[in-house]
């Protein structure tokens, strides 16, 4: 069984886009999603998504699946949880907790004892009234790119029918975004405290890496071709304590990223600096 993890943990993503859109907005005609000033974003609720996408291709049992991805047959998140035998017990059960359901939901997937998880189902026992919420320890930013980004809108059409047998109708119009070039950084961070109540481990931890470091690894689609986005850079701060020997913001701000030319299209075109924090040797990785 690997270690509980007793370090604290910070760590930032450097990835690149290029013709493609990261996180198309819902709202705003599936636009990639950008801030007020201009600048990309990817939510982290998207980087989320990817990580538990990864973890399952690393043949690790997650409890949020998307459609498009999971690997059994239930229809639902309560269906999921139900087929698990102890915790369908402790929904029916008068006499267990809700810590008793926190510590099997976070024993058996790992994206629970990782970002934690709110298992909205009324049971019988004692506090399983409303909800039963896990707070994890892995904490993600959302990521924004470095420079603001400039957007393509293509015009398209579909010009086939969608059933055998009837007259082709008119011509379907549809707009597709993409964004030219861009350079997005994301932080994060581990709380060995919080990890300390989900069972996070070590080797969680070193999983979590891995799925950082393959982040677009089997998630093309026609908005993003395969290889137009890239992790390129992965540091990973070990504090070597429970505490950390500094504050996340200022670890993260240890990054400095600043432009070489006026309109970057490459990552060649940025320089990258680290700054040297007391006591504290991160790892910084190529992404795979």
């Amino acid at each position: 069984m690997s270690n509980p993890l007793n370090q604290k943990i910070d760590f930032a993503v450097i990835a690149t886009v290029e013709k493609a859109n990261p996180n198309g907005d819902p709202l705003n005609g599936n636009r990639p999603r950008q801030n007020f000033d201009g600048h990309g974003e990817i939510s982290d609720v998207a980087i989320k998504r990817k990580i538990r996408n990864r973890l399952m291709d690393l043949g690790e049992s997650v409890f949020v699946q998307s459609n498009d991805r999971k690997l059994d047959d239930h229809d639902s998140l309560k269906s999921r949880a139900e087929s698990n035998e102890k915790l369908d017990n402790i929904l029916k059960s008068k006499e267990q907790t809700d810590e008793d359901f926190a510590e099997i939901a976070c024993q058996e997937w790992i994206d629970v004892r990782a970002f934690g998880q709110v298992f909205a189902y009324k049971g019988k026992g004692k506090g399983t009234g409303v909800s039963v919420g896990v707070r994890g320890p892995v904490s993600i930013h959302t990521a924004t790119s470095v420079h603001p980004i400039d957007i393509t809108s293509t015009q398209i059409t579909k010009s086939v029918n969608s059933e055998s047998g009837k007259e082709r109708g008119s011509d379907t119009m549809g707009m597709k975004h993409r964004v030219d070039f861009g350079t997005y950084v994301f932080y994060g961070s581990i709380n060995t405290q919080l990890a300390e109540k989900t069972g996070f481990t070590e080797k969680d931890a070193e999983k979590i890496k891995e799925a950082l470091l393959t982040l677009f690894e089997n998630d093309s689609s026609s908005a993003r071709p395969e290889g137009s986005m890239e992790v390129n850079k992965v540091y990973w701060w070990p504090h070597g304590s429970k505490m950390g020997k500094y504050s996340s913001a200022k670890v993260h701000r240890s990054l400095k990223i600043q432009s070489k030319e006026e309109e970057p299209r490459s990552l060649a075109d940025y320089e990258i600096h680290l700054e040297e924090l007391e006591g504290l040797n991160p790892e910084v990785l190529d992404g795979k």
